[in-house]
């Protein structure tokens, strides 16, 4: 078993969450997010070509129509594409420019078009949805353990949202609800590595009523860390693949779970087990030892 000392630096990397949250929650209102077309409107064009064609000279070839805002990426085949547009010119006329400009054959597969409306409607769905589950984990930890480590558990959760959303604030990376099922994935896979060290640190309150808090914390830290870092380290290594080879369209997706894994696996020793510290959980534990995982 390992022995680090995980708690030694704790004020200093609380002091870096807090001001990396500060920073992404400035970035939000300042900066903003690139939201794709599910939440501020536009049309969705699949198109596939007779041959294969390099996608920057699609990209050229729409720079030259007068369109606000749009975006192309690979999609599925070497040949096919997939084009998002505002709805300032019709997916009949892109079609037809593109031939034109190209001098290729060009068939639209689908066409989805989204409005302002329901882009706003979805923000809404998607903030809910993610509010809703940090009540539903608050109520869950509370039921399992104490105060305490509910609200350790959702500040580490609220931390990692926040911070990869700022990200792609930052990296100005487009935000779909792709993107808010990454957010989602990130909340379940976090609290679920944050449940496991509750747990030890549980047990051992139950085994010992006396030694001091943060050593006890520490070791159950320590207790932990080996399958903390093969669950992270085999999950990183398939969604690293997706990142990779995935494509353009999943990369968004993908980009957002890698991080998500790495800053909810920091935030889990250095947010979630220090709080419980801070808050003094009980230490008359009189029930029996609960080793299930």
């Amino acid at each position: 078993m390992t022995n680090f000392n995980f708690l030694k630096y704790k004020n200093f990397f609380l002091f870096v969450s807090f001001f990396l949250v500060l920073t992404s929650i400035i970035l939000v209102f300042t900066k903003g997010l690139d939201f794709g077309v599910d939440f501020k409107g536009g049309t969705t064009i699949e198109i596939r070509l007779e041959k294969k064609i390099e996608i920057e000279n699609i990209r050229n070839s729409l720079s030259k129509l007068k369109i606000n805002n749009y975006s192309v990426k690979e999609f599925g085949a070497v040949n096919d594409f997939l084009i998002s547009t505002d709805n300032s010119v019709s997916p009949t006329d892109i079609k037809n420019f593109i031939e034109k400009d190209l001098k290729e054959k060009i068939s639209i597969r689908k066409i989805e078009t989204v409005g302002p409306k329901v882009g706003s409607e979805l923000i809404k769905s998607a903030i809910y949805s993610v509010l809703l589950c940090f009540v539903a984990m608050f109520f869950y930890l509370w039921f399992r353990f104490e105060w305490q480590f509910s609200f350790g558990g959702i500040v580490a959760l609220f931390h990692d949202t926040i911070i990869t959303v700022g990200v792609f604030s930052l990296l100005g990376l487009q935000f779909d609800l792709t993107i808010v099922a990454a957010l989602l994935t990130i909340i379940g896979y976090s609290i679920n590595d944050t449940v496991i060290i509750y747990d030890r640190i549980r047990e051992n309150l139950k085994k010992d009523s006396t030694t001091e808090l943060s050593n006890l914390v520490n070791e159950s830290l320590n207790n932990t860390l080996s399958r903390t870092l093969k669950t992270s380290g085999t999950t990183l290594l398939s969604i690293i693949a997706v990142l990779i080879f995935g494509g353009e369209v999943l990369r968004g997706f993908a980009f957002a779970i890698t991080f998500g894994i790495i800053i909810g696996t920091y935030s889990s020793i250095y947010i979630a087990s220090p709080i419980v510290m801070f808050f003094k959980v009980k230490r008359d534990w009189s029930v029996k030892i609960d080793n299930t995982p």
